[in-house]
């Protein structure tokens, strides 16, 4: 199986840029399609992004498009975040996840392995 860690997050003010990491181990990174998804306080966990195993398909929530953007680097092991133009509306822990079986997703359902999560805070 493979192990999830991610990175990346922290304090930032409305406006700012954050870039989240993904490192994965225990299993060649290019076998899963790779997902980002997020849970903030009193709220179900969402859908962020997803990235296709060769990161050439990628999907995106309606709420974070033209923001942010999904990639992944095969070599290194590490699926990245591109965060900008944060709001406070974004706030919350932000996990990564992989999916062995299958295309890109919106669906946890489908993804098989998580990681802890990393806070992102967004001040107004």
């Amino acid at each position: 199986q493979v192990q999830l860690v991610e990175s990346g997050g922290g304090l930032v003010q409305a406006g700012g840029s954050l870039r989240l990491s993904c490192a994965a181990s225990g299993r060649t990174l290019s076998n899963y399609v790779m997902g980002w998804f997020r849970q903030a306080p009193g709220k179900e966990r969402e859908f962020v992004a997803s990235i296709s195993r060769s990161g050439g398909r990628t999907a995106y929530a309606d709420s974070v498009k033209g923001r942010f953007t999904i990639s992944r680097d095969n070599a290194k092991s590490t699926v990245y975040l591109q965060m900008n133009t944060l709001k406070p509306e974004d706030t919350a822990v932000y996990y990564c996840a992989a999916k062995t079986v299958g295309l890109v997703s919106r669906s946890s359902d489908e993804y098989d392995y998580w990681g802890r999560g990393t806070q992102v805070t967004v001040s107004s």
